[in-house]
C-alpha cells in the first residue's frame, strides 16, 4: 500500500541531549572526527545502517536508548565537550580575523552544486565537490562567505548496473525536512520567499533553506512549493536535467533569485552584506544582472551600473572547451527579460549583448553564460596554471589586439579540504608525530614546517599504515561488489568468488571520476592482453578499482562503462579488477586512502584541474597521470609518474590513444610495479616509502583548499572589495562615461613614428636604449592613455615572448597636428635574440587591467620596420 501523504516525525530529545540536535544540524560533523565519534557511540549499529548521517540517526534511535543516554554521565560529559568545541569553533578568532588590511566584510559564493556530505546529495562531480571544499576551508579559516545554490529534490541520480553492465539511473526523492536544513523565515515566522517574474504574467517562487557548513551559511533555493504551478515546481527537480528553457530557469533562479535570497538572509539575520560576489562557473552569471537592476533602482544608468557590478565580481571558469559552457538561443533569453518578464528596468538588447559571442568564430545567435560571466566580472581565473593558459586562449576573442598571455584571466589552482578527505588513520599518525593541534592546523591552513615532520616518521609505520588502508579498501570493495551483483540479479550461491576479490598485499590502482569521453575511462583496455598480464603477473601483480557515472543523456559514456564492466566480469580477472557503481562522496572517502596509485589519463589539456589525485596524495597515494591540470604544475619524479602524451596537431585520435596506452603499460611494467615490490635491506620497499614521504611533505601543503581560499582572499577577493568600495555612484558614472568617450575616439589613436638611440642590430647586455615615440591621440588626452614599450625575447618569427612592458612619458607640448612625443629608457637585460614594440593602451585609475577595454594601438608595418630590431 502507498501512503497518500508523507510527513516527517521529529524525535523529542530529552533535555540533557538537546545539544545533539545543534551538532547534527551543523555540517561541521562531516569533517570533525570528534563529533562523528560521539554520534557513533549513540548506537553503533544504527550509525552504520544510516550511512553516518546524524539526522537520520536521531530520527531512528528508540526512546529507551535516548532515556538511557540522558542519564549516562560519561556520555553527557563527552556531549558537553563536543558542544563547547563547536561553540569555540563558531565564535573564536581564526586566520581571517588575524589578517591586516581591510578584507571583505563578506563574500557571496554562487555555485550550481555543492558537495558537502553524502547526507546532503546536491552534487554530481568535481565542480560541486570543489564548491563544498571551498566553503569548508573558508569556515576553517574564518572567512565570511555565504554560499548560494539550489535545492534539488532528486539531487543527482543514483547509479546501478543491469545484468549486462548498462548504467541504470534512479532518482530518490529528498524531503528537506529530513535533511540537515532549516527554513529561512521572516520575523513573523512565515517562510521567506523569493519571486521571479516569468513571461505571460506567471511567477516562479522559491523558499530558502539554510545549511550551516561550520561558520558558513549555505542558502539553497527550492521551487517545489505549493504556491507554484506544476511546471514551476519542477524547476529545481534535478541537477543538470531538462531542456534549454528548464536550464535557463534554473540559472535565473540561481543567479537572480540567489542575490535576492542573500539580501533576505542578511536582512533577517544581521549578517554583513557581501562586498564581493564570486560566480563559480557561468551557471550563476545572471547574478550580475540582478545587482545591476538594484543599482538602476538607485538612479544609475545601465553603463554605470555595469561598472559598479564589475568592480566587486569574481568569475571562475572550470571548463577548458567551449562545448562545456551553457549556451542558450538568444530569442529564449530575450523572452524571459524585459517589460513583461524579469528585470524590466534593464534593456533587453543590452542584456543580450553581454552574452553574445561577438568575436571571430562565435555564434551570433547564441547567448553564452561564460562570456556574460567574464563581461560582468572585473577579475577572472582558471583553476590551474595550465587551465589559466587554456582559458586565456579560449576567450582571447573578448580582448582583440592582445596576445593570449595578456588576456586578464589569472589562475588559482584548486585544492581539497584535507579534514574531509584524509583518512582517520592517516590523521592519527600525523597527530602522534606533531600533536593534535599542529596536525589540525597543518590540514586546515598548511605550511611546509608542519608537513616537513613527515620526514621523521619511521618507514615501518608508513608501510604498515598503507597496508592497513589497503585492507580496509578490500573489505569495502567486497561489500559493495556483493551489493552490486545482487542488484544485477545474481543469487547468493553465485557470489562466493567475491570473498577472494582483491588482495591487501597487491599494488592497488584507483580510477574514479565522471565518465565523459575525454577522461578516457577505457584507455587501460587498449591492449587487453597486456593489461591481463599486468593483473595476473606471478611476482608483481596489480589490482584496479574503477568507479564513475556517465551523464544520463550520454549513451557514449554509458557504453564506456559497459565495456569496462564486461571486462571486469571476466572470471579470469574479476578478482583483480572491479567496477563499483554509484560513485559518490561516501565511496570516495574509502577509495582514495586505500589506493597506492591514482590513475588519471585525460586528453591533454582538457582536465581543468582534476582534484581526485590531490585527495589520494593527502593519504600517501602516488599519482600516475597525464601532465594535465594540477599535475602539469606540480609533478616531480620524486613523488609520481607522468604519462607521456602524443598531442601533436597531426596525430590521429586512435593513434594517440594507442601511443599513450602503450606508455601507460610501460610505466606500470618497468617502473611502478618494480618500485612497489622491490625490497631493500630492511625488507621494506624503500624507494616506494620515500616517494610516499615526499608526496606528503611536498604536495601536502600545496593541494589544500585552505591554501586555495587564502589565495582567493589575497589575490581576488580583497582587490575586488577595494575596487567595490572605490566604485561609488559618482565613480561608476565617471568610468562609464570615460569608457564611452575612449571607445568613440579610439580610431584616432595612432603610433606614427618610433626611433631609438641605437642604429645597429646588436647591443651589449646591460646597456640602455633610449626610445622616442610620436603618437596621435585624436580627441583623447595623455591622461587617458599609457604609451608602453613592450620588450623581450623573440622567436624565429620575431614574436615577443616573456614580454615586459615599460611605460613611456610624454615630453613637451602637443605638435601642430595634435601629436605627442613620448620618451623613455629600455634596459637590455638579457642576451640573445631580443626585440621590442610600442603600443598605446587606455588608462584610468579604476581599471583593473590595461586590456580591460580590449583596445590597443600599435605601429603600422612601415613604422615598425623603420624602428628596427635589436640584438639579432
Amino acid at each position: 500500500m502507498k501512503a497518500i501523504r508523507r510527513f516527517t516525525v521529529r524525535p523529542v530529545l530529552p533535555e540533557p541531549l538537546r545539544p545533539l540536535s545543534d551538532l547534527a544540524r551543523n555540517l561541521r560533523w562531516s569533517w570533525h572526527a570528534g563529533t562523528r565519534d560521539l554520534f557513533r557511540s549513540v548506537d553503533p549499529g544504527r550509525w552504520v545502517a544510516v550511512g553516518g548521517d546524524p539526522m537520520r540517526l536521531l530520527g531512528s534511535v528508540p526512546t529507551e536508548r535516548l532515556t538511557e543516554l540522558a542519564g549516562d554521565r560519561d556520555f553527557l560529559d563527552r556531549l558537553a565537550a563536543v558542544a563547547d568545541d563547536l561553540d569555540a569553533y563558531m565564535t573564536g578568532e581564526r586566520w581571517y580575523q588575524r589578517q591586516s588590511g581591510r578584507l571583505p566584510a563578506a563574500v557571496a559564493y554562487f555555485s550550481p552544486e555543492f558537495g558537502i556530505t553524502a547526507a546532503l546529495p546536491q552534487y554530481s562531480g568535481g565542480l560541486g565537490i570543489l564548491a563544498g571544499d571551498h566553503l569548508k576551508a573558508a569556515s576553517d579559516l574564518g572567512a565570511p562567505l555565504i554560499g548560494v545554490g539550489l535545492l534539488y529534490r532528486h539531487g543527482y541520480f543514483r547509479q546501478s548496473l543491469s545484468r549486462d553492465g548498462w548504467q541504470q539511473e534512479h532518482y530518490p526523492v529528498l524531503d528537506p525536512h529530513e535533511l540537515p536544513l532549516d527554513q529561512l523565515k521572516e520575523a513573523d515566522g512565515a517562510p521567506a520567499q523569493i519571486t521571479l517574474a516569468l513571461p505571460g504574467d506567471r511567477s516562479l517562487r522559491a523558499r530558502v533553506w539554510v545549511a550551516q557548513v561550520g561558520r558558513i551559511p549555505l542558502l539553497l533555493l527550492d521551487s517545489d512549493i505549493e504556491e507554484n504551478d506544476l511546471i514551476e515546481r519542477g524547476v529545481t527537480d534535478r541537477l543538470y536535467g531538462g531542456g534549454s528553457e528548464h536550464r535557463l530557469l534554473q540559472e535565473m533562479l540561481l543567479g537572480i533569485g540567489g542575490v535576492r535570497a542573500v539580501r533576505a538572509y542578511c536582512r533577517l539575520t544581521g549578517h554583513a552584506a557581501p562586498e564581493v560576489f564570486h560566480t563559480n562557473e557561468g551557471h550563476a552569471g545572471f547574478l550580475g544582472l540582478e545587482r545591476m537592476a538594484e543599482l538602476r533602482a538607485e538612479g544609475l544608468d545601465f553603463d554605470a551600473a555595469l561598472e559598479a557590478v564589475r568592480a566587486g565580481t569574481v568569475f571562475t571558469t572550470h571548463t577548458p572547451v567551449p562545448a562545456g559552457i551553457d549556451r542558450f538561443d538568444r530569442e529564449l533569453v530575450a523572452r524571459h527579460f524585459g517589460p513583461h518578464a524579469e528585470l524590466p528596468d534593464l534593456e533587453v538588447d543590452r542584456i543580450l549583448r553581454l552574452g553574445m559571442e561577438t568575436y571571430p568564430g562565435g555564434e551570433p545567435n547564441l547567448f553564452n553564460m561564460a562570456v556574460m560571466g567574464l563581461r560582468l566580472a572585473q577579475r577572472a581565473n582558471g583553476v590551474s596554471l595550465l587551465h589559466g593558459q587554456v582559458s586565456r586562449e579560449m576567450f582571447a576573442g573578448l580582448w582583440p589586439g592582445f596576445d593570449p598571455e595578456e588576456v586578464p584571466i589569472t589562475s588559482v589552482t584548486n585544492g581539497v579540504h584535507a579534514p574531509t578527505w584524509v583518512a582517520p588513520e592517516v590523521y592519527r599518525l600525523g597527530a602522534r608525530q606533531i600533536g593534535t593541534q599542529r596536525a589540525e592546523e597543518a590540514l586546515s591552513i598548511g605550511d611546509s614546517d608542519r608537513w616537513d615532520s613527515v620526514a621523521d616518521i619511521p618507514d615501518q609505520d608508513i608501510w604498515d599504515l598503507r597496508r592497513s588502508l589497503r585492507e580496509l579498501l578490500v573489505l569495502e570493495v567486497r561489500e559493495r561488489l556483493r551489493a552490486s551483483w545482487r542488484q544485477r540479479g545474481a543469487g547468493t550461491a553465485e557470489l562466493g568468488w567475491i570473498d577472494g576479490v582483491l588482495d591487501p598485499d597487491v599494488l592497488t590502482i584507483g580510477f574514479a571520476r565522471r565518465v565523459p569521453s575525454y577522461k578516457r575511462l577505457t584507455l587501460m583496455l587498449r591492449d587487453r592482453d597486456r593489461l591481463m598480464d599486468l593483473l595476473l603477473h606471478p611476482d608483481r601483480p596489480v589490482q584496479i578499482v574503477v568507479a564513475g557515472k556517465a551523464h544520463p543523456a550520454d549513451d557514449g559514456g554509458k557504453r564506456l562503462i559497459q565495456e569496462l564492466v564486461r571486462f571486469a566480469d571476466d572470471p579470469r580477472v574479476r578478482h583483480r579488477i572491479v567496477f563499483l557503481p554509484d560513485y559518490g562522496m561516501a565511496m570516495a572517502q574509502k577509495l582514495y586512502p586505500g589506493c597506492d596509485i591514482w590513475l588519471n589519463n585525460p586528453l591533454r589539456p582538457l582536465e581543468a584541474c582534476g582534484t581526485s589525485g590531490m585527495k589520494a596524495a593527502l593519504n600517501g597515494g602516488l599519482n600516475l597521470s597525464v601532465l594535465d591540470g594540477w599535475w602539469d604544475e606540480w609533478f616531480q619524479p620524486d613523488f609520481g609518474w607522468a604519462i607521456p602524451t602524443a598531442d601533436g596537431a597531426g596525430t590521429d585520435p586512435d593513434r594517440r590513444d594507442d601511443i599513450e596506452a602503450a606508455a601507460l603499460y610501460d610505466l606500470l611494467e618497468q617502473r611502478v610495479t618494480r618500485a612497489f615490490y622491490e625490497r631493500g635491506r630492511s625488507g621494506l620497499p624503500d624507494r616506494w616509502i620515500e616517494m610516499v614521504r615526499r608526496t606528503l611533505s611536498l604536495l601536502g601543503p600545496k593541494v589544500l583548499a585552505g591554501r586555495m581560499v587564502r589565495e582567493y582572499v589575497d589575490r581576488l577577493y580583497t582587490p575586488a572589495a577595494h575596487a567595490h568600495r572605490a566604485m561609488t555612484a559618482d565613480a561608476a558614472r565617471e568610468l562609464a562615461e570615460w569608457k564611452a568617450a575612449v571607445r568613440g575616439a579610439w580610431h584616432g589613436v595612432t603610433v606614427d613614428h618610433v626611433e631609438t638611440s641605437v642604429a645597429s642590430a646588436t647591443a651589449e647586455l646591460g646597456s640602455t636604449l633610449a626610445l622616442r615615440v610620436r603618437v596621435g591621440l585624436g580627441r583623447l588626452r595623455p591622461e587617458d592613455v599609457e604609451v608602453q614599450a613592450v620588450a623581450g625575447r623573440v622567436d624565429e618569427e620575431d614574436r615577443i615572448t616573456e614580454a615586459a612592458a615599460v611605460p613611456l612619458k610624454p615630453v613637451g607640448a602637443p605638435g601642430a597636428a595634435g601629436e605627442w612625443v613620448y620618451e623613455g629608457p629600455l634596459s637590455l637585460d638579457r642576451t640573445g635574440p631580443f626585440g621590442y614594440t610600442v603600443r598605446v593602451l587606455p588608462s584610468h585609475r579604476l581599471l583593473a587591467s590595461g586590456a580591460e577595454l580590449g583596445l590597443v594601438a600599435v605601429p603600422p608595418e612601415d613604422v615598425a620596420e623603420a624602428a628596427g630590431l635589436l640584438m639579432r
